[in-house]
């Protein structure tokens, strides 16, 4: 394998293991740690971990994790980039030339060492990464020499056949150098991944078979030739085939306790007697990212719960950064930790072995969070992926994909119409109605055509999927570029089609208007395709603007008892802005995400003509009792620095959804 991994060799010898410590020497070796959490200090079991770097009877594992990675080859934007440690200290981190860097300095002297992650690998924010099928991402990994991945929600953001065929085995979808397949930084083309991806808990709904293998074991080798086996747990965050991006009608999650434990009993039943879990869930625990603090969160709940037998616990999911030790069923403490995102930190296990029973001496295990810093020389060979991508990148981002006769711009009319809005909702008519995609392998129900479809441009919560303007450039003989199409819309949702009934979407309608606690009537308008016709009386309540006859439908009036095949992002069939009459669907069908697809439509259309506004009216406007309603545009989410928060980031942050952890934290991604 390309990259700076070290091979495993054993030179270690045996001897009986210490006792375990109980739920008291926990307690107190968490108060000493408390008073110590600093750059380097890391996370200890108990005090005799201090003397766990001479313990060379013991096989001595090393376990190396980033997790979030989300395509950031060049690292973060703005605050993301910069993380606090001991003492309120800052650092700068990020940038995978930097991380590969460090991976060769904390690798050395470690003969047994192991690098992966908890998930969201790729799924890129970073452009360099999503604009080339997030294929950078896996040739940056394989150089880095990362052995093995468990999937997060946002590796199921296209199919388990694109994560599969594609980005593990190299198979071209669909077409080789344009979609994806492209000749890498060493001029090769795309080979797939050199490591596995893992799930235990994603399943087909229809016959409950994992999606992905749920385990892997390693081994590492003792001084006399033997081999000790070490088992990996992979878990996926429970619910993610209903999150907006990773949105698959044909999976479920499986609870995550019960399938830990499960794979726990069967691990031990093979005589591997150390087992890790890399849980692609987790917590908040304070913002040291060497420490932990008032941690909670559904990682935290696993961890307190999860199988004894589990050494442990590599969490992800939250973009959060802590390194503490929590105590299993029986009270005995095991590594709990997080390493950030957007490869922002390191984490380090190091586990004990017993060379005789190839069981963790927990006692002596540390973990140890380290930062991904920016002040040494990047590794050469990473550097030179990163800047191949970047350019790239700046060349497709100018690649002429169509042309437009005139701009298109979100500037509404009375009735909230706009010609950006209308694009955009014919796009989704034409992405619901496109064919089967043989790639997209978890859909159970029929790919029924559209016949009508809604884009919420400006919606009640959340984040618009209209990002931004496509203005004509007259210079170029009106040219649509990749990278124009790419920003105008989306944030990486599917769009889906599915069964609505006539009154859902009367229902959808009506909820476009809303009155703040202080009376103000606010207007969040749906766009509509084409072929939608309706009005609204500017007189009318909330919840009485729209009646059911003035509402077209390829010139029909709408039938409240019909079903109508309805096209949408699947935020806004989710609920996530707002609009929860759409909810009650049935028979969904997922095709394309919508940057990809926005790009495939105005390939196909090949001129974009600004369509006449009319699809909406406003009646009665001059009405003294007359009032549209206020629009209000989603706001702009800022980081601390000042630099927006990425788009996909910012439609997850936003959207309507509860808070699930104590304190009000929650899941970015």
């Amino acid at each position: 394998m390309p990259g700076v991994i070290m091979q495993a060799k054993a030179t270690q010898r045996g001897r009986s293991s210490p006792r375990e410590p109980g739920r008291r020497d926990f307690l107190t070796a968490m108060g000493a740690a408390a008073a110590t959490f600093a750059l380097g200090v890391p996370a200890r079991a108990t005090a005799d971990a201090r003397d766990a770097a001479t313990a060379a009877e013991y096989v001595d594992v090393q376990l190396l994790d980033i997790t979030d990675l989300h395509g950031y080859l060049q690292g973060a934007p703005g605050s993301n980039s910069v993380i606090v440690g001991n003492g309120g200290r800052s650092y700068t981190v990020g940038g995978v030339a930097y991380m590969a860097a460090h991976l060769e300095r904390l690798r050395e002297g470690h003969p047994h060492s192991l690098f992966f992650t908890p998930g969201d690998s790729f799924s890129g924010w970073e452009f360099d990464a999503a604009a080339f099928a997030d294929e950078p991402t896996i040739e940056a990994l394989n150089r880095m020499g990362l052995d093995f991945a468990t999937a997060g929600n946002h590796e199921f953001d296209k199919s388990p056949a694109m994560l599969r065929r594609h980005m593990e085995q190299g198979i071209p979808f669909p077409v080789e150098g344009r979609d994806t397949s492209f000749t890498d930084s060493s001029g090769l083309r795309f080979h797939g991944a050199d490591f596995r991806h893992y799930s235990a808990n994603v399943v087909r709904s229809q016959d409950g078979t994992t999606v992905l293998p749920a385990y892997n074991i390693e081994r590492v080798a003792t001084a006399d030739g033997r081999e000790l086996p070490i088992g990996f747990i992979h878990l996926t965050a429970v619910g993610s085939e209903r999150f907006p991006g990773s949105y698959q009608p044909g999976l479920a999650t499986l609870d995550a306790v019960a399938t830990a434990d499960r794979y726990a009993a069967l691990l031990k039943s093979q005589g591997v007697n150390a087992i890790v879990l890399s849980l692609h869930d987790g917590a908040v625990a304070g913002g040291d990212f060497n420490s932990g603090a008032d941690p909670s969160g559904p990682a935290l709940d696993l961890a307190l719960r999860v199988s004894p037998d589990i050494d442990a616990i590599v969490t992800g999911h939250w973009h959060t950064r802590f390194n503490m030790m929590v105590p299993d069923p029986n009270g005995v403490p095991r590594p709990f930790v997080e390493a950030g995102c957007y490869g922002q930190v390191i984490n380090e296990i190091n586990l004990r072995l017993d060379p005789l029973t190839g069981r963790v001496v927990r006692e002596l295990t540390v973990s140890t969070n380290h930062p991904n810093t920016r002040d040494i020389a990047p590794h050469p060979e990473l550097q030179e992926v990163v800047t191949y991508w970047a350019g790239q990148a700046a060349a497709r981002d100018r690649t002429r994909i169509g042309q437009q006769s005139g701009s298109f711009l979100r500037t509404r009319n009375t009735a909230g119409e706009s010609t950006m809005g209308n694009l955009a909702a014919d796009w989704a008519l034409w992405a619901g109605s496109r064919p089967t995609d043989p790639e997209n392998d978890a859909n159970v129900h029929p790919n029924v055509p559209a016949q009508l479809a809604v884009i919420a441009a400006a919606p009640r919560v959340g984040q618009a999927i209209i990002a931004g303007d496509l203005v004509l450039d007259a210079a170029s003989g009106g040219a649509v570029t990749f990278g124009s199409a790419w920003r105008a819309i989306g944030f990486g949702d599917p769009i889906v089609s599915a069964w609505v009934s006539g009154q859902r979407i009367h229902d959808a309608l009506e909820e476009q208007w809303t009155t703040t606690e202080s009376g103000e009537l606010r207007f969040a308008p749906l766009a509509v395709s084409r072929n939608v016709r309706y009005s609204f009386d500017a007189r009318g309540p909330v919840g009485d603007r729209v009646h059911p006859a003035d509402v077209f439908i390829d010139g029909v009036p709408l039938d409240l008892g019909r079903s109508y095949r309805l096209a949408a992002p699947s935020y806004t069939f989710l609920a996530s802005d707002g609009y929860p009459a759409l909810s009650e669907f049935q028979e969904p069908y997922r095709h394309q995400r919508d940057f990809e697809s926005f790009v495939a439509y105005v390939r196909e259309t090949a001129v974009l003509a600004p369509q006449p506004r009319g699809r909406v009216t406003a009646a009665n406007t001059s009405s003294v009792a007359a009032d549209v309603g206020a629009v209000v545009d989603p706001p702009l989410l800022l980081l601390p620095d000042g630099t927006p928060v990425p788009r996909p980031e910012a439609a997850i942050i936003s959207a309507d959804r509860p808070l699930p952890a104590r304190g009000g934290g929650r899941p970015p991604c």
